[in-house]
């Protein structure tokens, strides 16, 4: 049984992490920033799952995080650094900085804090895995992913450098990078709660779930220590990298 900490369980992937892990026979530290949905959750899953409040904002919060958890649950054999959003989809100089700031406040800076303050007891122990949530966004631009495909290519280059500085340590890191994926709350975020707009993206598709994501995870959970896969990149059959966009006339 190992202790997996979940960034973003309130919701999604998290949620969708949380109840594999439990199912696997886990135990999950289900973190997100509205408490009521992670006492759902714990009550779904019972005693295998500690819910907390965690702003991945608050960087004071997320240094001292693993200092404050309950006797018992400090040691963490897993980390899913899965907190993360996407805000507007406009072009660049129309975009609201706020936008860009709470994205890279979410997407780099948290999952940075987080994982310095998780790492050192990994390598003490010589293991350890580390799952970051990256995205197709990191590898792919396209109009209106600024700010947000910027921070999931440093998601990608920050897994790849981490995996520099463990080489010959059983402490694994991988970059698990989406494309479409229905079933979460990304695009109903990324436009402001308009429910029409989000699910016109996934129109006429048959697009990832959070549960196919939550299967690739629970596979590299079960792999064996010397095993490291750097990166995956997924998508549905309906969806692959498209042609370069040309402007014409």
């Amino acid at each position: 049984m190992k202790t997996i900490l979940v960034t973003g369980a309130t919701a999604g992937f998290g949620a969708a992490f949380a109840r594999r892990f439990v199912k696997d026979g886990h135990r999950v530290i289900a973190t997100g920033r509205r408490v009521e949905r992670l006492q759902e959750l714990a009550q779904e899953l019972g005693p295998a799952a500690l819910p907390l409040a965690l702003d991945m904002t608050d960087a004071k919060a997320v240094d001292g995080f693993v200092a404050s958890l309950p006797e018992g649950w400090r040691q963490i054999d897993v980390l899913i650094n899965n907190a993360g959003l996407a805000l507007g989809l406009g072009p660049a100089w129309e975009s609201d900085l706020s936008d860009w700031d709470r994205m890279i406040a979410t997407n780099v800076s948290g999952l940075v804090h987080l994982t310095r303050a998780v790492l050192p007891q990994m390598v003490a122990r010589n293991d350890g895995l580390i799952i970051n949530l990256g995205s197709v966004a990191g590898d792919y631009p396209y109009p209106g992913g600024h700010v947000y495909g910027a921070t999931k290519a440093f998601v990608l280059q920050f897994s790849l450098n981490l995996r520099a500085d463990l080489a010959g340590l059983n402490v694994r890191v991988t970059n698990i990078e989406p494309g479409m994926v229905t079933g979460s709350e990304f695009s109903k975020v990324r436009f402001a709660g308009d429910e029409s707009k989000a699910e016109a993206v996934y129109a006429g598709t048959k697009s990832l779930t959070p549960e196919d994501i939550a299967e690739t995870a629970g596979w590299l959970v079960g792999l064996p220590p010397h095993v490291n896969i750097n990166r995956i990149e997924m998508m549905p059959t309906c969806q692959a990298s498209g042609p370069f966009t040309v402007k014409r006339g």
